[in-house]
């Protein structure tokens, strides 16, 4: 069975991410679906994934919203903002650089970026909106 739009531009998104020299300069390979119960900080982590489709001219399609958050421990905002940026810059509008199997990526847009202090007051959080439009290969 192949993937869903939503995994296959999530599997496309961490291979990209991954591959880049300046996310790994700052959270190494830390990239997750789900962190382990005792993650080493900072990391990325996948976070709600809304693919919604869309049949038109014969063709099937899907814009689907992806977020992607990042976890800091250091002090002050200056490493989750820089985290920030790298993803939105990796990602922004990169369609060439982002393969996703079984279909043609058309378009990925960084929305916008958050960068709040954690809820447990121990570091940042960031939450990064992208959008993307994707449609059958």
């Amino acid at each position: 069975m192949s993937d869903s739009y939503a995994l296959a531009l999530q599997k496309a998104v961490r291979a990209r991410l991954v591959a880049d020299s300046t996310i790994t300069n700052l959270v190494s390979t830390r990239v997750y679906d789900e962190p382990p119960a005792e993650p080493a900080y900072p990391f990325i982590r996948f976070g709600d994934i809304t693919p919604r489709t869309a049949d038109t001219d014969g063709s099937l399609n899907a814009e689907v919203a992806l977020n992607i958050e990042a976890y800091s421990r250091a002090t002050g905002r200056v490493e989750a903002a820089q985290i920030a940026e790298a993803i939105r810059t990796s990602l922004h509008r990169s369609e060439a650089s982002v393969s996703v199997t079984g279909f043609h990526l058309i378009e990925l847009r960084c929305e916008a970026y958050f960068v709040d202090r954690d809820r447990e007051g121990r570091g940042y959080s960031v939450n990064v909106v992208l959008s993307a439009m994707l449609e059958t290969a």
